[in-house]
């Protein structure tokens, strides 16, 4: 490394003073120096990000397709000269020596700093290889990464801050606990963030692709992506909504990746019945009722066992109240059970059944509960609609009533 020191010998040569010549001597060196640094720096990133491409041009994983994509070569390349630099310094500031201490830290720095680049390009290209993987495609891969970066911006930082003040790794500890109050109030969303990135990912509450909502943030939609610090749902409606990850465990939110997963999505809806139109079937309207198909055979053993039961009973049927009956309503479940059973795009292994919920001044809710066997919203909204616009024509045929407001009686009052 004396070929830093040619220029000191040809200025004293020449009659400059030994102080000069010192001076000039370093300005060369320095410049010498700079234009070597650059030089190699331009060598290695040439050959480096040349060989990488050819390694990925002939391998068949996408890995290394990722590495030349986020230029992991190029900042690897910088590390040669700048640890040409950090040798070579000491060497041509040996007259400076407190010089030489500034310039080392700050090539230290430099390099740690550069070290901590190399190892986000290296994984941010190992997230992009495994979203590109059906395995991994639902996993909050984000999260994980930036979890690791800043661990290792933290050690980078104390590194920082111990080789520029030369603190000690026990006195900096100590230091570090003393001011861990303030640091937990400014970086409380980034905490908080950290740890409900964990328990979401440990927990598998949310994962890419699945369909959630929240009525809080308005969010109704796939989540696109999970970070450190948000959640962002794309809603039905092509618009963004970004929750805070904290939100997921300290707030209520609906995941519907179970709904997804199962053999069916629900049919949970009812019509209002008017209570006045509820009425006993009479023995000569049965021939009536009979004519329909789903429920032939049912009046036909329904009604046999019931006159058995008023027999055995000696039950008094000039009162038609008096004993078991048929009902209008009673018919019309039926029917609508029946009707169900009979539907192509209704799951019949699943939970299916047609009840009346409690009564209400607007009439007496019947409830239709079941499971259509195709889960797209579209196509499970045509079932749930030919189904309703069945049972709704249907009910004429019953003598029932739907419930309907009649807003002329508010215009008259």
């Amino acid at each position: 490394m004396k070929i830093f020191n040619w220029a000191y010998q040809f200025f004293v040569d020449l009659g400059i003073g030994d102080t000069s010549a010192i001076y000039l001597n370093l300005v060369i060196n320095i410049v010498v120096l700079c234009i070597i640094a650059y030089l190699l720096d331009y060598i290695f990133k040439k050959i480096l990000i040349i060989c990488l491409a050819i390694v990925a041009a002939k391998t068949k994983s996408t890995f290394d397709d990722f590495l030349v994509a986020n230029k992991t070569a190029k900042y690897v390349a910088h590390l040669f000269p700048l640890l040409f630099v950090f040798k070579t310094v000491p060497v041509i500031l040996t007259d400076f020596t407190k010089w030489e201490s500034f310039f080392e830290k700050g090539i230290k720095i430099y390099i740690i700093l550069l070290t901590l680049w190399i190892v986000r390009s290296v994984f941010n290209s190992l997230k992009d290889y495994l979203k590109n993987k059906p395995r991994y495609s639902d996993k909050p891969i984000d999260s994980y990464i930036q979890v690791i970066m800043i661990l290792l911006w933290m050690f980078g930082v104390f590194s920082f801050v111990s080789i520029l003040f030369n603190i000690g790794k026990t006195a900096f500890l100590t230091t570090f606990g003393s001011i861990s109050a303030v640091i937990i109030l400014v970086f409380r969303d980034t905490i908080l963030g950290f740890v409900a990135s964990i328990s979401v990912s440990v927990n598998d509450m949310v994962r890419i692709g699945d369909w959630i909502t929240s009525d809080k943030f308005g969010a109704d939609g796939d989540v696109i992506e999970i970070n450190l610090a948000t959640v962002k749902v794309r809603n039905f409606d092509n618009t963004t909504t970004t929750i805070p990850t904290y939100s997921l465990i300290s707030d209520s939110f609906k995941n519907w990746r179970g709904m997804q997963k199962s053999d069916g999505r629900r049919i949970k809806r009812h019509i209002l019945i008017k209570s006045k139109s509820v009425k006993f079937i009479q023995r000569k309207e049965l021939q009536k009722f009979q004519k329909i198909q789903h429920l032939t055979s049912y009046i036909e053993h329904r009604q046999a066992d019931i006159d058995r039961y008023n027999q055995n009973n000696d039950v008094d049927k000039s009162m038609i109240v008096n004993g078991r009956n048929l009902t209008n309503l009673g018919l019309f479940r039926k029917y609508i059970n029946q009707y169900l059973l009979s539907h192509p795009g209704i799951n019949k292994d699943m939970m299916l059944m047609v009840r009346h919920l409690q009564p209400t001044d607007k009439g007496i809710p019947l409830e239709i509960y079941c499971f259509s066997k195709d889960k797209v919203w579209e196509n499970y909204e045509h079932i749930m609609a030919d189904i309703f616009d069945h049972i709704i024509a249907s009910v004429q045929f019953f003598d029932l009533e739907l419930y309907e407001l009649d807003n002329s009686i508010h215009l008259d009052n």
